[in-house]
């Protein structure tokens, strides 16, 4: 199941690279690159507009995953704020968002993405639900909450390609 989650994901990553040559034969101006001010919003349009997640953001494009998060989905994203960021050890961030760190920053990534819509009423308490990265994470409901491992789900935003349920914690896969 990883493998064809890889090849998936690695098709679609081939295709927005085709399409993603401008006029000069310059690689970039993806689909992430399509402004449009009126539409209503996608992942990645969403977290860039979000001071909450300016994090995150700075993530996704060291790990150049923009064009990803604009494609059409569908993706269920938990992704955690400048918070959840700010509980990782000192320097795990400017460790991560080094070139050399890209492979390391895309698994945990992908460990916040499912490919679907799920809805928060759609996890179940005690439910194992695996991500994008192939590995699983541990759903617990309580009180009216949904926890995904340690992270809190604060609060959910419908986007055109998917849905972002906001979490409070970065959640790390599991070796």
């Amino acid at each position: 199941m990883k493998l064809s989650y890889y090849l998936l994901f690695l098709g679609l990553l081939l295709t927005l690279s085709f399409c993603n040559n401008n006029e000069e034969g310059k690689v970039g101006g993806g689909i992430s690159s399509v402004q449009d001010n009126s539409s209503q919003k996608n992942i990645l349009n969403i977290a860039v507009g979000s001071k909450d997640h300016s994090t995150l953001v700075k993530a996704v494009q060291a790990a150049e995953l923009e064009d990803t998060l604009a494609s059409p989905g569908p993706f269920t994203v938990f992704a955690p704020n400048n918070g959840a960021f700010d509980k990782l050890p000192s320097g795990t961030i400017e460790t991560l968002l080094k070139p050399e760190k890209k492979g390391t920053l895309e698994d945990i990534l992908f460990h916040h993405v499912i490919v679907g819509v799920l809805k928060s009423d759609d996890f179940q308490d005690g439910q194992d639900q695996t991500m994008f990265d192939g590995t699983k994470v541990h759903i617990t409901k309580k009180d009216g909450k949904v926890m995904i491992d340690n992270a809190t789900i604060l609060v959910s935003i419908p986007a055109t390609n998917g849905i972002i349920h906001v979490v409070d914690t970065v959640v790390l896969p599991k070796k």
